[in-house]
């Protein structure tokens, strides 16, 4: 089955800004703003903190949650990533987009090979009813 895409305002909001809400699980009730990359039209994110209690760790468990971009709300589904080749092509696309000089020291952070077991996968599921 094919995967549904991403609405382009989405694509477009996430080329263009730096922070993405997430919120991982059902029960959660807030947004968390992170970095999230797109590589060849799939959205990925990395956890920065590696907890136990986190919006990644809420996906590993329910495999659902939602993305927030301005006022627009997406459900979504989340999967690991285990690919080596596609994370180095998602370290590739952290270095390009946060080039920011205060994000410098946590892009080099987050694209070391300890960061790839906590890569996440988002795939569009729906629109909120």
């Amino acid at each position: 089955m094919k995967q549904q895409q991403f609405p382009t305002d989405f694509i477009a909001f996430l080329a263009s800004s730096t922070l993405v809400g997430v919120k991982g699980g059902i029960a959660r009730e807030t947004f968390l703003n992170i970095w999230m990359v797109e590589v060849a039209g799939r959205v990925f994110a990395r956890s920065w903190a590696k907890s136990n209690r986190s919006w990644f760790t809420a996906f590993v468990e329910e495999s659902v949650g939602q993305i927030q971009y301005g006022q627009s709300v997406l459900n979504v589904k989340g999967e690991r990533v285990n690919d080596t080749d596609l994370n180095l092509l998602i370290d590739e696309a952290y270095k390009a987009k946060y080039t920011q000089e205060h994000n410098l020291p946590y892009v080099a952070g987050i694209t070391q090979p300890e960061y790839h077991p906590y890569t996440m996968e988002f795939i569009f599921d729906s629109l909120p009813a």
